[in-house]
């Protein structure tokens, strides 16, 4: 049995490099062939066996991220709710010391079991497969200027 590894689709995306930001949730889902299942069946003899593979989701992990991920996440589009994706990471500083892009590790664990038509059946050891996504994370800088503040003399 052979599952590919995971890929995904992130949002937002700033500039011509496509980069997230700093503190604020990135969006990831799963897309094209992640799989959340795979099934594989041989015939060997008068006996075939069906080994399938199931996974709960993505796990992610990135320096200066924390990711929250529950399932393959859902895609973004225009007029999503803030807060609304089960899958997400937040950076808490740029890319910038890590030559420009921060890998974005993806994993998804597959439990494995098998059936067979001469009765026996069972689990196999977990598969996992794993990917990394080279992820920009870009920093917005602001100045505030207010009128009572003491430096503004």
């Amino acid at each position: 049995m052979k599952i590919p590894a995971p890929t995904v689709e992130t949002n937002p995306k700033v500039g011509d490099r496509g980069a997230t930001l700093v503190g604020m949730d990135t969006w990831v889902w799963a897309t094209g062939n992640t799989p959340t299942s795979v099934t594989a069946t041989a015939t060997a003899g008068g006996t075939t066996a069906t080994v399938t593979a199931g996974s709960a989701g993505l796990q992610l992990s990135a320096p200066d991220g924390k990711a929250s991920c529950t399932g393959f996440g859902i895609a973004w589009h225009s007029g999503m709710a803030e807060g609304s994706s089960p899958c997400t990471i937040s950076f808490n500083r740029s890319s910038a010391h890590l030559g420009g892009s921060t890998p974005l590790t993806v994993k998804v664990a597959y439990s494995v079991s098998y059936t067979a038509t001469d009765g026996n059946s069972g689990t196999l050891p977990a598969i996992t497969t794993t990917s990394t996504v080279d992820l920009p994370v870009a920093e917005v800088q602001s100045l505030t200027i207010n009128g009572k503040n003491p430096r503004n003399t």
